[in-house]
């Protein structure tokens, strides 16, 4: 049984959400990186010896677990607690417009241009937009296959546009073999 699973992708690929979804047909509980990366929400980090303090502590505490967003970097000491990494990618102009819809659900009005979230708002898409052709020095998909590289563990790919039903099915397809074996 996968009991330690991280489910991993860009910015708007929705790793939170299948995060989420699949603690609703798994025994495991949800975390999400951004809840230890964040001590502001998308404002301010949190200190690093800190986010690792709590993050190893929780990790320690809540098998079975699922561990949804990115960890590379701040966190590439967490690779042995993973039995299985989920990586998540579909096209970068439906990643996009996710995220778009999404900057714009959760600041309405303040992230269009005059708003007082614009700015802020124009510099996270023009940092989401670089994960497919940007180099290791940023949260990109090269970063993401390094990280990948050095794991010990299975890593499911599912690199397409796919509900969140089927990607769940997937995932339960993967476990469900493993649980067998």
């Amino acid at each position: 049984m996968y009991s330690r699973i991280h489910i991993m992708g860009a910015s708007g690929a929705g790793t939170s959400t299948l995060g989420r979804a699949l603690a609703e047909h798994l025994p495991h509980v949800h975390l999400d990186s951004d809840d230890y990366f964040w001590e502001h929400k998308y404002t301010r980090q949190t200190e690093l010896t800190e986010r690792l303090r709590t993050i190893q502590r929780d990790l320690d505490q809540q098998v079975p677990y699922i561990l949804s967003g990115a960890v590379c970097g701040w966190g590439d000491g967490l690779r042995p607690r993973f039995d299985l990494v989920v990586f998540l990618r579909i096209p970068p102009e439906i990643r996009l417009e996710r995220l778009r819809m999404r900057e714009n659900e959760r600041y309405g009005a303040d992230s269009l241009p005059g708003g007082s979230m614009y700015q802020e708002v124009q510099t996270f898409m023009e940092w989401a937009a670089l994960y497919d052709t940007a180099g290791p020095e940023v949260r990109s998909r090269v970063l993401h296959e390094e990280w990948m590289s050095h794991l010990q563990c299975p890593v499911l790919r599912l690199e397409e546009d796919m509900t969140v039903a089927a990607r769940v099915e997937a995932v339960l397809r993967e476990y469900d073999a493993k649980t067998i074996q």
